[in-house]
């Protein structure tokens, strides 16, 4: 079994000829470049048991050679676990495969091709401050029966020497180069091409971690899967999908609440400017997704309900679009591209991640187990001790007491797979749950006094609503103030479940 190590940039096919003309990049190379054509089919079950494992296989054509691969994701922040072997036919041999790869293969269905790739490779040699590192450009494409995509990419691999110097190789090619950083592989894209699933939103998915890992580990594991998440709905968003927009919120509010949980080891200004820029993002998606709630939850069950609400009905849908808009706009920015980028090489070779300050290097080796009983426990207690007063609370506290609880969730399901068996799964799951409860009827109620915010402007300057669109706010805020105390009387029900239930992690 290998480890493969890489970082992979996306780029325009201009940007890739462009990479070939860098003299400072060819003064490293250590051999002329070689290129050569590659087709590689990719292989599954029909239910695609391969896809669900997190696993691929392939076998790739060079010439008359033909090369089986099975990659399997790992919880490194670019890296994963690979077994090669040649083989003589076109199709998968299972037989040829090591045991350990044969083991993560598990039983199988008949093997059919799902998709293929072709591309132009170009490789160079470089040595980068010590480190060895090859250098791919790709030029090709995607095929999965009639539908297809075009490759163009810069893969970075790492061969010997300090990884480190991986992404300082990308940062200073993307000074240079318009780069993208992309966090899919091409088995995925083509997952995505095959299902005609490419441009649908994406979730969150689970993070392997291990009790052998030091919060720095753990945290970069955390981190790239928040980041995946939401790079992987730039598509999405950018075709218009509310869902897209949706998911890459969550993605970015589960990377922020990833560095909030480890404030004390990102405590310098480059973690500080990644948290500046994520808060802009954040403020380019919010209004789309608070408006569509509005829309959609509150004005839609009483459009019917009086003349006025078409009115207001119309007025509110028309900023929903302004606001998806907005959000398209953001993704399609430069900054976006750049904060993208720059989380990537920050996650890989951050100030954070080698500062020699004393208390952020002992918080960066702190076993992660510790790491995570210390904070579930500590969060959980925070969160009963306010939800014992969830009555006596204003909206402000209710808000926060929401964070908390979302906060406190992300935290569960990022620590999950640190704490084996049946009971401690099932533990998790419905804390989650409950969290989940708790935050939803929270939610609701602070959509109720945004509402009624939005109402008050509305009935206080005339000039930005008619008459009709203050009376179907009106109505839009008195049905909700009688749905309250429904809502709260949830809130503190989840609340109680959530004391109720022993902590999965003890």
């Amino acid at each position: 079994m290998a480890h493969e190590i890489e970082i992979k940039l996306r780029a325009s096919s201009k940007a890739l000829k462009a990479v070939a003309k860098l003299d400072w990049l060819m003064a490293l190379a250590q051999a002329p470049p070689k290129r050569k054509k590659l087709r590689s089919v990719y292989f599954d079950t029909s239910a695609r048991a391969l896809q669900q494992r997190g696993l691929t296989l392939r076998v790739r054509h060079s010439g008359r050679n033909r090369l089986q691969t099975v990659k399997a994701n790992s919880a490194g922040v670019f890296a994963r676990h690979e077994w090669e072997c040649d083989i003589k036919g076109d199709k998968p041999d299972l037989t040829a495969l090591p045991q350990a790869a044969r083991k993560r293969l598990g039983k199988l269905e008949r093997l059919r091709p799902v998709f293929e790739t072709a591309v132009t490779r170009t490789t160079i040699t470089l040595l980068y401050d010590g480190t060895a590192i090859e250098l791919a450009l790709d030029a090709g494409v995607i095929k999965a029966r009639r539908r297809s995509e075009p490759i163009s990419e810069i893969e970075l691999e790492w061969k010997d020497g300090d990884p480190a110097g991986l992404a300082a190789l990308a940062e200073r090619l993307a000074a240079d180069i318009a780069v993208s950083f992309e966090c899919r592989a091409k088995s995925e894209r083509g997952y995505g091409l095959a299902s005609g699933t490419r441009s649908r939103a994406v979730h969150a998915q689970d993070i392997e971690l291990n009790g052998d890992m030091t919060v720095a580990e753990a945290y970069r594991a955390i981190a790239m899967e928040c980041l995946r998440h939401l790079s992987s709905n730039e598509s999405a968003v950018l075709a218009g999908d509310a869902e897209g927009v949706h998911q890459m919120r969550v993605g970015l509010r589960r990377l922020r609440a990833a560095m909030s949980l480890m404030r004390e080891m990102l405590s310098d200004s480059q973690s500080q400017a990644i948290r500046t820029e994520l808060k802009w993002l954040t403020e380019q998606l919010g209004p789309a997704r608070d408006i569509d709630v509005f829309v959609r939850d509150s004005l839609a069950p009483l459009a019917k309900a009086a003349r006025g609400m078409t009115v207001l009905k119309k007025d509110m849908e028309r900023q929903r679009d302004e606001a998806f808009t907005r959000a398209r706009m953001a993704v399609a920015d430069e900054r976006y591209r750049r904060l993208v980028l720059a989380v990537a090489l920050w996650l890989a070779n951050g100030n954070w991640g080698s500062s020699e300050d004393l208390l952020q290097s002992a918080h960066r080796e702190r076993p992660i187990r510790s790491f995570a009983n210390e904070t579930l426990t500590t969060r959980t207690r925070k969160v009963l001790k306010k939800t014992r007063k969830l009555q006596s609370l204003q909206p402000r506290a209710r808000h926060r007491l929401r964070i908390a609880a979302k906060k406190l969730r992300y935290a569960a399901e990022f620590f999950a797979m640190l704490y084996d068996g049946k009971k401690a799964k099932a533990r998790q799951q419905k804390m989650s749950a409950n969290l989940e409860a708790l935050q939803e009827a929270l939610g609701r109620l602070n959509d109720f006094a945004v509402h009624q915010k939005m109402a008050g402007k509305v009935i206080a300057a005339p000039t930005e609503g008619s008459p009709k669109e203050a009376y179907g706010f009106g109505i839009v805020t008195g049905h909700e103030l009688s749905e309250s105390e429904g809502f709260l009387a949830a809130a503190r029900k989840a609340g109680a479940r959530l004391k109720a239930k022993k902590p999965f992690w003890t």
